[in-house]
């Protein structure tokens, strides 16, 4: 038997005196200590601890206050701090096993409070004939959910453990449980339940299913995601709301352009210049959260003798968002976006109007197929012709082409074999690194040229300005490495195997009906 703890349900008409009674009649223990507690857990919009497998929860009482991180399957307590509060991100965390723990699943998400559970605490010592404690257990009477009680072997009395054991399940008939258990429970009462949001496209579509049923399954998972991620963007509570707001968008755009002959004119001629307005409102604020999020990085690029010069940036940078947020988040509450979000809603739910009833001879898997296919050409069309003389844009727009590619393996991808998909998607993502990198790179060489013209203007130290200088000339350096990879990663990408792939999976069976 190991020493990991053991959870059990009690009935629930078994309150923790009534046990306690008959705890008494076959075995010695003491009450160690009894009070009341609130247990709050903690997770990002997104479950990333989740994802990890693990539990942050914040059990606050009179006398003490801890947050505890959990192993999700098998309870375990992997760390534990006593603070008073919960810091919003790890980077808030004193340095500790917890904050290592945490550091990397969470990156730039925040801890967000997902549930309490107010509840009663007993802690019992269970004693042997000589009055040492051999093992210990804690019964949590909830409000709202049924009790628990949690055994805790003790190390070299495995014995004494799988003896209450055998009494907790034989004698006293408890359930066992899992520690998982009354993570799920107190969600359900919320309404939720573990990994309820994903940034991930979830779809399900069917092969025989009609384009125009298919558009609106798409478009209404996506502003499902807009929808979500809304009130934490308007808030600013993490960078990544705003994140996955503007890749909702975005691909709403590309649905729009991919379902442009199955849409009614009238309502692709409404709707898609709201949603490019929103990614041209919401565009310099991502751009300064990202300068923020890449000004460790920034100050680490530079020479140690430097480093410190550039630390006027980071408040320029601070103030400048802070402007940009509350411009975007007055656009955002405003009556146009109410209104347009409102109706596009409306007409996602509405029954099939008139105008869209069109004769398509084209199933989702015929068009999912040939939308795909057409648009991956165009990708080699575009990256063949691009030389070591090509001009900036040619990248960038081979970068957009890529990301319509992917939007679209990315809506249909359960019209395919998922292994077979997903290697495709992932192929195509490591090659969209390298153009995201240079057009990434380029846009902040540019922007931090302006920013040191600004910061001139309002007499910020010479030394500051070198130092942005020498930023700018590291950005650069950057880029230039990009554009000095595309050539090989395009041959990656483009490589025997994966045209093969393609041409299995999109191209094939209508190359097949044809002959």
């Amino acid at each position: 038997m190991t020493t990991t703890p053991l959870h059990y349900d009690l009935s629930a008409n078994l309150s923790a005196k009534k046990f306690f009674a008959k705890l008494g009649k076959t075995t010695v223990f003491q009450i160690a200590s009894q009070h009341y507690s609130i247990k709050t857990f903690y997770d990002s919009f997104d479950w990333r601890l989740y994802s990890a497998q693990m539990v942050c929860e914040f059990n606050h009482s009179q006398s003490d206050s801890a947050v505890s991180l959990y192993d999700y399957k098998s309870g375990k307590l992997l760390s534990s701090l006593s603070l008073q509060d919960v810091p919003e991100f790890c980077g808030q965390f004193p340095d500790s096993k917890f904050k290592s723990l945490i550091e990397e699943p969470l990156e730039m998400r925040a801890l967000l409070p997902l549930c309490q559970l107010p509840h009663q605490v007993y802690l019992i010592n269970i004693l042997n004939k000589d009055q040492k404690t051999v093992v210990r257990l804690k019964l949590e009477e909830h409000e709202t959910l049924t009790h628990k009680l949690i055994v805790f072997p003790l190390k070299g009395y495995e014995k004494a453990a799988r003896k209450i054991q055998q009494q907790l399940e034989g004698h006293h008939k408890l359930t066992p449980s899992v520690y998982a258990a009354t993570f799920k429970e107190a969600l359900k009462l919320q309404g939720r339940k573990p990994g309820d949001y994903s940034s991930k496209l979830k779809l399900n579509l069917k092969p025989d299913m009609s384009a125009e049923k298919a558009s609106r399954t798409i478009f209404k998972q996506l502003l499902k995601d807009i929808k979500a991620n809304e009130a934490g963007t308007i808030e600013d509570i993490d960078t990544e709301f705003l994140h996955d707001f503007r890749v909702a968008v975005r691909r709403t755009r590309a649905a729009f352009s991919l379902f442009k002959n199955i849409l009614p004119i009238s309502i692709t001629q409404q709707y898609a210049p709201f949603f490019a307005w929103l990614g041209q409102i919401t565009s310099l604020t991502r751009d300064l959260d990202v300068y923020l999020l890449n000004y460790p990085k920034y100050k680490q690029a530079l020479p140690v003798t430097l480093r410190e010069e550039i630390t006027p940036l980071y408040p320029f940078l601070k103030k400048k968002q802070k402007q940009a947020q509350k411009e975007m988040a007055a656009k955002l509450q405003s009556d146009q976006y109410k209104q347009q979000i409102v109706a596009w809603e409306q007409y996602l739910e509405s029954s099939t109007s008139k105008k869209s009833k069109q004769k398509h001879s084209l199933t989702t898997k015929e068009l999912a197929d040939q939308r795909i296919w057409k648009m991956y050409r165009r990708l080699l069309k575009e990256g063949r012709a691009i030389d070591d003389d090509s001009p900036a844009e040619a990248l960038h727009d081979l970068r957009k082409t890529g990301k319509k590619l992917r939007y679209l393996m990315e809506f249909f991808q359960s019209l395919y074999p998922e292994s077979e998909i997903k290697q495709l998607i992932k192929a195509l993502k490591n090659f969209q690194t390298v153009l995201g990198d240079f057009q990434d790179y380029e846009v902040q060489e540019n922007n931090i040229k302006h920013f040191s013209e600004e910061m001139m203007a309002d007499g910020v130290d010479s030394n500051t300005i070198l130092a942005m200088g020498v930023l700018v000339q590291y950005l650069d350096t950057l880029k230039n490495h990009a554009r000095k990879d595309f050539a090989h990663q395009f041959e990656l990408f483009t490589r025997k195997e994966n045209n093969h792939r393609f041409k299995k999976l999109f191209a094939e069976k209508h190359q097949e009906k044809k002959s």
